[in-house]
């Protein structure tokens, strides 16, 4: 963006904008005057554009005029998301002083800029999702580190790998906002492409040794061996990037991100992008029917948000998973047990964002008792998993603080229903300072408390005409008739004579009015400084509450798969170190939750071991069911890795690191590549990283090529795994029945199809494996069900008639479906039988035309009907 150039005709006021708008270029700049939040030149463009506002023009002193938008600075957040939410960097110049101590210009500064990964605010954040920042550090050998940052948690990660690690990564935390080096955009688009805006920074700032200090400084801590992060210079590099990005973007203010955490490849079930995405685990809309959304039944965002990462990292130690098992069956069993800790959970509050907004100060009154109240929760958890005898909530509820000298001083201090902002005060409770308790007594019984002197004064002086009044020159006083002049006390001390009466002030008086005057302003002024002091002491309580959050976190996610369990009728996976893969009457956990009121989901069983059935070709009609099959392995898989109960009455689950699935064809046209050529770069990219332990489920390869090529490609690949010493777990559903010759062939691959059952002309599907190939996929069954016109289906199946039948007769001939398809025969009757020119059709025609049909009896149409027979025999 080009330099903003000072008029010297400018107004102070612009003079001082433009100065400021230099610093912060690339953002749009909410500037301050008086009541309102102006934006100026282009800014004022963009602003009326995005936030509907009024564009006007103002003279700037100079001979030109500027284009103007403004709104009330008390619409700030209704206005400032919108801009966010849009895209736009916004930097909110404040006013640094009081307008009315001022000398000369308000000094202004930029107090907040905000970005769309660096939002904190309600309006800006959804609360099930977490916001990641994200940085990359590009290396020359395609080696990545990465970096995602949840400002409003404080969660913060680093991770480093190849390209398609990175790319992985970066799917899997969907970040809102990425930062990279400025010369690599070029690459970053080719790499990830992607919606996700992007800024980029200046080269030095990706300095290991600098992100080493800046991380340092900030955790204040001598090395990073206590976050398990040392040795990781590339994930380091990025992480070190973030920090300095959001000082530099006026975030001073990072105490809550209290830790740094690893996310290292093999620590997890390893799922490609394509895997997730084909098996449909998050989407964007809450209509989308994904595994997420059937889930999720956790009672805390907190919850939610952990759910979906434990959902993209399943896990792949043994123990782990076993001990989360553990607890999802206690909690089915204890029902009470359950019930207590998701009603403590749902009373929590969001404390993950809530203790975030601490080191900002921007936690308001009501936040803060909330998260009083959630610590309280906390001890009621705490004590609850304690009474267990189960280990694993043993562990939780000894590291479970509820902080009570805190959450009381919260409790004591702030008023049961305090206000949603400290600018007009009255969030502080009655007793906790004298001095307050004392000005509010007087700014609310200050009549009452001038009557009392009134009556005390007139008492003591027997003035029984005393009265006591105000005015501008000298505030109270009490004024006295002259009849009872001589009554007043020496150390009265007279101010007015007036005609009738004397005026006096007296010490009391005097110490009164100085309290009672600006008594809002001075209590409004005692009330921030409490609120503040409470804040600052709430610092030393950031880890503990923190930690907290994450631990409910947990247990809200234990109690969601066990009321799932209960809900859906889930069991216990049982997870082991063995090969053998195996499910006993399997549901498909999504499907399941969407059919049609009183369809039940036909259940299947399936097995996959090492030895007679290490791949299965899957063959049936369109539409009967393979690819839910399919997906429901994998789903199965990936719930019993998450320590969820699954979807089968019995389930014997083979510890996987890896599951790869190749389903469905997805054209990256944009991206220049055809179906076939994504469907190959995908497929060999599980071909070049199978384990012993992967899963791979294969779903209509090769089909985006010719019939023959596509064959081939399908059979060598199904060979290749066959023959792997790796010898993955496979399920390969094809169109190509040419493939159930395999299991003749090789004593490790099975063939099974899902079963159909055909009533004259239609087909009704069954969704039942068995064993055998299939030889018929209903292709034109489906499409007529579809609703293609019934011409275009009676010719459909002409040609397969007669593709049919050339491949029984030239069985052995080896011809070509090319030749095959030069042999088939025209339609029949392509043209209305009213077309062709005949006698006998033209009598036909004749005789139609002259009957009236309005006037023709049954019988006489039979009549007609023998007429035309006749004709044409």
């Amino acid at each position: 963006m080009a330099k903003v150039k000072n008029n010297p005709q400018d107004t102070p006021l612009m003079q001082q904008h433009k100065a400021i708008k230099q610093k912060y270029p690339d953002a749009i700049l909410l500037f301050r005057v008086g009541d309102f939040y102006e934006t100026f030149g282009q800014d004022a463009v963009i602003a009326s554009q995005v936030l509907g506002i009024t564009l006007t023009k103002r003279n700037n002193g100079a001979a030109a005029s500027l284009d103007l938008a403004g709104f009330p600075h008390h619409s700030l957040d209704t206005y400032l998301h919108k801009l966010v939410k849009a895209g736009y960097r916004v930097a909110i110049c404040d006013q640094l002083e009081d307008p009315k101590q001022a000398k000369g210009i308000v000094k202004r500064g930029v107090t907040e800029m905000l970005t769309p990964g660096t939002a904190v605010n309600d309006k800006l954040l959804e609360h099930k999702n977490n916001n990641f920042l994200a940085g990359i550090h590009f290396t020359d050998n395609d080696q990545f580190g990465l970096a995602f940052l949840d400002l409003s948690t404080g969660a913060f990660f680093i991770a480093e790998g190849d390209k398609e690690y990175a790319d992985k990564l970066l799917q899997s935390f969907n970040p809102s906002e990425t930062i990279f080096q400025r010369h690599q955009q070029k690459r970053y688009k080719e790499y990830f492409g992607g919606k996700t805006y992007i800024y980029t920074l200046d080269e030095w700032i990706f300095d290991v040794t600098y992100a080493q200090d800046t991380l340092l400084k900030h955790f204040q801590t001598h090395s990073l061996k206590g976050f398990g992060i040392e040795g990781l210079e590339l994930g380091i590099t990025a992480a070190g990037a973030l920090i300095h990005y959001l000082r530099d973007t006026e975030h001073p203010n990072l105490q809550h991100i209290t830790a740094i955490e690893s996310i290292r490849k093999n620590d997890f079930l390893w799922m490609d992008k394509f895997t997730i995405r084909n098996l449909e685990l998050m989407g964007g809309g809450p209509d989308q029917h994904t595994l997420i959304s059937v889930l999720d039944n956790t009672t805390s965002p907190m919850g939610a948000r952990l759910l979906k990462r434990w959902m993209i990292f399943p896990l792949i130690d043994i123990q782990k998973i076993n001990e989360r098992l553990d607890v999802v069956e206690l909690l089915i069993k204890e029902t009470d047990l359950r019930q207590s800790l998701i009603q403590a959970i749902k009373q929590c509050g969001d404390i993950e964002r809530l203790v975030a907004k601490i080191p900002t100060k921007k936690i308001n009154p009501r936040e803060i008792l909330q998260l009083a109240r959630g610590l309280q929760q906390v001890a009621i958890i705490k004590q609850l998993c304690e009474a267990e005898q189960q280990g694993y909530l043993q562990q939780v509820g000894a590291a479970l603080d509820p902080c009570p000298i805190i959450a009381a001083k919260i409790s004591a201090q702030i008023i049961e229903n305090p206000p949603a902002s400290i600018a007009k005060g009255g969030m502080i409770q009655t007793g906790v300072l004298p001095g307050l308790d004392e000005l509010r007594t007087i700014s609310q019984n200050g009549k009452a408390y001038l009557a009392q002197l009134q009556t005390k004064e007139a008492e003591q002086t027997g003035i029984s005409s005393l009265k006591i009044g105000f005015n501008n020159v000298f505030g109270y006083y009490l004024e006295v008739t002259n009849i009872h002049k001589a009554k007043v006390p020496d150390s009265w001390i007279r101010k007015q004579t007036l005609t009738n009466a004397e005026r006096y002030i007296t010490p009391e008086l005097k110490e009164y009015e100085e309290k009672i005057t600006g008594a809002e302003e001075k209590i409004l002024t005692l009330e921030q400084q409490l609120y503040e002091q409470l804040l600052n002491e709430l610092f030393t309580w950031l880890v503990p509450i923190q930690t907290n959050g994450n631990l409910i976190a947990v247990l809200d996610c234990l109690c969601c798969f066990a009321h799932n369990a209960l809900q859906y009728q889930y069991k216990r996976p049982v997870v082991h170190e063995g090969a053998d893969w195996s499910v006993k009457e399997a549901r498909h956990p999504v499907i399941e939750r969407n059919l049609p009121v009183g369809e039940a989901y036909i259940s299947n069983d399936l097995e996959l071991n090492k030895t007679d059935q290490q791949i299965i070709i899957l063959t049936g009609p369109n539409m009967s069911g393979k690819s839910a099959l399919l997906r429901q392995t994998a789903l199965i898989t990936l719930m019993a890795h998450m320590g969820s109960f699954v979807p089968a009455t019995e389930a014997h689950i083979a510890l996987t690191d890896k599951i790869f699935t190749r389903v469905g064809a997805s054209d990256n046209l944009s991206g220049g590549e055809s179906t076939f050529m994504v469907e190959m770069n995908e497929t060999a990219s599980i071909i070049n990283s199978i384990t012993d332990r992967s899963l791979v489920l294969l779903d209509e390869i090769g089909r985006g090529t010719s019939t023959y090529d596509g064959i081939s490609i399908a059979w060598s690949i199904a060979e290749y795994l066959h023959q792997s010493p790796h010898k993955p777990k496979t399920l390969f559903a094809t169109h190509y029945h040419e493939l159930n010759e395999l299991e003749e062939k090789f004593t490790g691959i099975k063939n099974y199809h899902v079963t159909n059952k055909e009533i004259g002309n239609k087909i009704i599907f069954l969704r039942k494996l068995a064993r055998g190939g299939s030889t018929h996929s209903f292709g034109i069954h489906v499409a007529k069900m579809a609703g293609m016109p019934p011409a275009l289906i009676n010719r459909a199946n002409q040609i397969l008639e007669q593709l049919e039948h050339k491949h029984v007769d030239e069985k052995n001939a080896g011809t070509s479906i090319t030749e095959k398809i030069k042999d088939i025969t025209n339609p029949k009757f392509q043209l209305s039988i009213f077309d062709v020119h005949s006698q006998t059709f033209d009598e036909i025609r004749q005789l139609l035309t002259d009957i009236d049909i309005n006037r023709l009896t049954p019988v006489e149409a039979l009549l007609k009907l023998q007429e035309i027979k006749g004709k044409l025999q």
